[in-house]
């Protein structure tokens, strides 16, 4: 009974870490949630005698769970010739425990690993995703790496070292794209509260799409004055307008942009998918990053 309420705390002194490690590893909240579950599941059947190091045994053990998840749902992908990929999602998660990262820290992940993680890291291979967030972003060491995939140290860092250069990769490719989407995204609202109609079919592609509405006229016509408490956010990391009431996101507008033009706006209003959104408002004009 001391041993299982000494795991207990020592999991619950943990779970934020962990359930942090879990998030970046799979992208989603609900799987997230999910590893942890296996994880401690896991340690109640684990022998705790030759433990020494607490913290870092049960990230082992969500690493070896995620690791896993990333291999299953690799071969689910594979089976589905022609099925896109599932976008991460879910809300934000700090990327280290409480009082180990400040801001000048967090915006360097942000910018190096933040946006740039979650587009690139459904296209590396699971031990390439595990070496990188494991080493990258939680600092664990290539030794420890190596133990949980079966490979050497160095075959670990090797692995981290190759994800890096394509997550690296996207991020200097992705910057200039994004802010052009934001810009967009900015004006768009803008035109929409003021109901300028001119500036409206500028932005928008003659064959727009918006839900049922096809076509520029049709959808300038649509949104002309009807934008006024929509604000301009990142939603999973990316440019998008959000409808609040109360303090709490009650739609949520996403635009694809090709050639300078929005050719699609879809209208997310499900409360249980707006839960797992990771939506950050920002400040009109605000080039900065949150």
């Amino acid at each position: 009974m001391a041993e299982q309420d000494w795991l207990s705390e020592r999991f619950a002194e943990h779970q934020d870490r962990l359930r942090a490690v879990a998030y970046r590893m799979l992208g989603s909240p609900g799987e997230a949630e999910d590893a942890v579950q296996e994880a401690w599941l896991r340690v109640g059947r684990a022998d705790t005698g030759q433990v020494e190091n607490p913290g870092g045994w049960l990230t082992t053990i969500v690493a070896r769970v995620c690791l896993n998840m990333l291999e299953a749902r690799r071969t689910r992908r594979e089976e589905s010739a022609g099925a896109l990929p599932p976008e991460p999602a879910g809300p934000h998660v700090s990327l280290h425990p409480p009082g180990q990262a400040g801001p000048e820290d967090e915006a360097l992940l942000a910018d190096s690993v933040g946006v740039a993680l979650m587009v690139v890291l459904d296209t590396l291979t699971p031990a390439e995703r595990l070496a990188f967030v494991l080493h990258d972003v939680f600092a664990v060491s290539f030794g420890e790496i190596g133990a949980i995939i079966d490979r050497s140290p160095a075959a670990a860092r090797q692995l981290a070292s190759r994800a890096r250069r394509r997550v690296q990769g996207a991020a200097s490719t992705s910057d200039a794209a994004r802010s052009a989407k934001r810009d967009i995204v900015e004006a768009f609202l803008a035109a929409s509260r003021s109901g300028d109609f001119a500036a409206l079919l500028e932005l928008l592609d003659p064959d727009v799409v918006v839900g049922e509405i096809r076509g520029y006229h049709a959808a300038a016509t649509f949104f002309a004055g009807r934008a006024q408490a929509a604000r301009l956010a990142l939603v999973d990391g990316v440019p998008a307008a959000v409808w609040s009431h109360l303090g709490r996101p009650k739609a949520v507008f996403t635009f694809t942009v090709n050639d300078g033009k929005i050719t699609r706006i879809d209208i997310g209003t499900d409360p249980d998918r707006l839960r797992d959104l990771d939506i950050v408002i920002l400040a009109a004009g605000d080039k900065e990053r949150p």
